[in-house]
């Protein structure tokens, strides 16, 4: 018996092989052809692992041999037979992190437009309490950091990411399921309620009397949001009554808001809270409303192929000293 007695396996090894030489023409990291060489062979594995033990064993020859044809240069990492990479050096890694340290830097993901005290450009540094997640993280890795800023927009970061121009993102993402059908996310290192800013002359025209749960609970007067943020998606399940306008920006919420266009605008407690904690005589016209039903998690996002960085992730925030509360981001917004 041979390995041409099983004609699915040959043809497999055949196509997948032709596949290889393309890739590896075009690729022009070491690691990368290696990377490129275990993704087109996880299908003839996944093959094998159906079949019996016996039949497993006999295309030892053959596999042999195609190793020998697609051997890479001496000093280049190399991918063994549980999918690690073994480095020049003789460590093990799983692909995500090889690639990271091929690189030499951790690129993280943070939205262009500022997001005190998250993250903020001052000074020609950037800064905040993501930026510090980031830079432990990279200090962790001990490789340098760099930020890709490109995205204009939260779902923009998300996107940035799922399309490869990230390792990770870090930059108050809000963990929805819409967004994790494309990106993994972290255990929360925060955690927000969501709540309402209310107008108070359009809302006592909408209440006429009513106790304030009772009309936030059947909603159906107008709501603004910001576009392209999990406030999008959020308002259309909290608030299915609601008549909704998205923003581009926080701030044309706020405007439209002050001057009666809208009853209320809907985002994460702080935001919210911070409206009033600048501005003192806007609680004359404003009126917070918290949602301790509903709640608003942070986490660091990473791309779906990366399941070992994001335990790394999980394991970093679950050993760091310090887990961010609501009242350290207030206190960080304050200085």
């Amino acid at each position: 018996m041979s390995f041409a007695d099983f004609p699915v396996a040959l043809t497999l090894s055949r196509a997948f092989s032709s596949r290889l030489s393309r890739a590896a023409a075009t690729l022009r990291s070491p690691l990368a052809c290696v990377l490129a060489a275990a993704a087109v062979c996880l299908p003839v594995a996944a093959a094998a692992a159906g079949t019996p033990a016996a039949a497993r064993s006999l295309p030892a020859n053959a596999s042999a041999s195609t190793s020998a044809s697609t051997s890479t240069p001496a000093g280049s990492p190399v991918v063994t037979s549980t999918g690690l990479v073994q480095m020049p050096d003789g460590r093990l890694l799983a692909p995500e992190f090889a690639r990271i340290y091929e690189r030499g830097e951790l690129v993280v993901a943070v939205l262009k437009v500022d997001q005190p005290p998250f993250f903020q450009e001052r000074d020609g540094q950037l800064l905040g309490l993501d930026i510090d997640l980031a830079r432990e993280l990279a200090q962790k890795l001990n490789v340098r950091l760099r930020f890709n800023r490109d995205a204009t927009t939260f779902d923009g970061v998300v996107s940035l990411l799922a399309q490869g121009k990230a390792d990770m993102a870090v930059s108050k993402l809000s963990r929805t399921l819409p967004r994790t059908q494309i990106i993994s996310f972290s255990t929360p290192y925060l955690r927000l309620n969501r709540a309402l800013l209310l107008n108070r002359v359009k809302f006592a025209q909408l209440a006429r009397g009513r106790p304030v749960p009772d009309v936030i609970r059947a909603y159906d007067s107008s709501i603004g949001v910001v576009g392209n943020s999990s406030y999008s998606e959020y308002v259309t399940s909290n608030f299915p009554k609601a008549f909704v306008t998205r923003y581009p920006t926080w701030d044309s919420a706020l405007k439209a808001l002050d001057a009666g266009q809208v009853t209320a605008v809907y985002r994460d407690e702080f935001e919210v809270k911070r409206v009033l904690k600048a501005d003192p005589t806007a609680a004359l016209r404003l009126r917070v409303v918290t949602l301790h039903d509903l709640e608003d998690t942070l986490g660091i996002a990473v791309n779906v192929s990366a399941p070992a960085l994001l335990a790394f992730v999980n394991q970093f925030l679950a050993e760091r000293p310090k887990h961010l509360e609501v009242a350290d981001v207030l206190e960080a917004a304050a200085q």
